[in-house]
C-alpha cells in the first residue's frame, strides 16, 4: 500500500528500478537478503516528479492577472536571519547595518513567496525578478540594556557588564509578484545556484 501511495509521486523510470530488487525477491527474504539491495541506488532529487502541471501554472497566472491572490506572504533572508513577512509588518534586524533612516530597500533574497491559494517555493532562491519586495528603514536605535554576569564559585570572582546592541526597524511597503509564471525572464539565470 506505501509504494502504490508512492508511485503518483515518483517518476516511471525511477519506480521501476526501485521495485525491481522488491519482486525478485520475496517478502520474507527481504531483510535478511542484503546483496539483493546492495547495488540499489536510488537518487531521490531524480524520483521526485514535477508537481506543477500546465493547469496549476494557469491558474496561479490567472489570479496574478486578475488580482485575486489575495494578501501576499514572502520568507526573506535578511542579514543572515529569515523572516516571513507581509505587507505593513515591521521587522527588527540585530547588529550593524549601514543603511540609514528613510532609505528604500529592494530585498533580493527571497526564499517563498505565495498568496491565498499558492506558494512559490524557490531552491534555495527564487528567480530574480520573480518577486519584488520593497521596504524603507524607519529607525536605527539601540536594544534594551542587556546584562552579562560571570561568577566563578569559591573564587571571589564576580563580573557584570551592560551592554546594548544596535537595531534596524524596516517596514515593508510591498510584495508584488512580477511576471507570469513560466516566463523568461530578462537574464539566464542558473536555478542550481547555492549561497
Amino acid at each position: 500500500m506505501f509504494l502504490k501511495q508512492l508511485a503518483g509521486l515518483l517518476k516511471p523510470s525511477s519506480l521501476a528500478s526501485f521495485i525491481e530488487p522488491f519482486k525478485t525477491a520475496p517478502p520474507t527474504t527481504w531483510w535478511n537478503n542484503a546483496a539483493a539491495f546492495a547495488n540499489l541506488r536510488f537518487n531521490s532529487s531524480t524520483a521526485i516528479a514535477s508537481l506543477s502541471d500546465k493547469s496549476t501554472i494557469d491558474s496561479v497566472n490567472k489570479q496574478l492577472k486578475t488580482g485575486s491572490e489575495g494578501r501576499l506572504f514572502a520568507v526573506v533572508q535578511l542579514c543572515g536571519k529569515q523572516f516571513k513577512i507581509t505587507t505593513g509588518d515591521i521587522i527588527v534586524v540585530e547588529g550593524y547595518w549601514p543603511p540609514e533612516n528613510g532609505d528604500r530597500l529592494r530585498l533580493d533574497k527571497i526564499l517563498l513567496a505565495g498568496g491565498k491559494d499558492f506558494s512559490l517555493i524557490g531552491r534555495p532562491l527564487l528567480a530574480p525578478g520573480l518577486v519584488d519586495v520593497q521596504a524603507t528603514i524607519i529607525e536605527k536605535t539601540l536594544s534594551h540594556t542587556r546584562t552579562h554576569f560571570r561568577k566563578k564559585r569559591r573564587k571571589q570572582y564576580i563580573r557584570i557588564n551592560f551592554y546594548r546592541t544596535q537595531q534596524t526597524m524596516i517596514r515593508i511597503n510591498s510584495i508584488d509578484v512580477t511576471r507570469q509564471l513560466n516566463e523568461a525572464s530578462g537574464s539566464e539565470v542558473n536555478e542550481d545556484r547555492f549561497f
